[in-house]
């Protein structure tokens, strides 16, 4: 769970609260270690190729409604594929 939003802890900060610098202290470096979590582990890249992913089967099946489940199958196991390549190469 992500800390209070920075707005929150900057209004704190400005209003001369006692804990407000801290709060904000505390909120901007939990922030700057969550965005520093996601960049090393590579989850920011692996949750746009999941939604690309997605996309590309919802995508599939607005163009080919009458599409047979063999072809859905397909579709989606070429999807999960190229999906994983990608996880790979990170």
């Amino acid at each position: 769970m992500l800390p209070p939003s920075p707005q929150i802890a900057l209004l704190a900060y400005l209003d001369k609260s006692s804990e407000g610098a801290e709060l904000l202290s505390t909120v901007t470096q939990a922030r700057v270690g969550y965005e520093l979590f996601q960049r090393v582990t590579g989850q920011d890249q692996i949750d746009k190729y999941k939604k690309e992913c997605i996309l590309a089967i919802a995508d599939y099946c607005k163009k080919h409604p009458n599409a047979s489940k063999e072809d859905l199958r397909k579709e989606v196991g070429k999807q999960i594929v190229i999906f994983a390549a990608r996880v790979d190469a990170l």
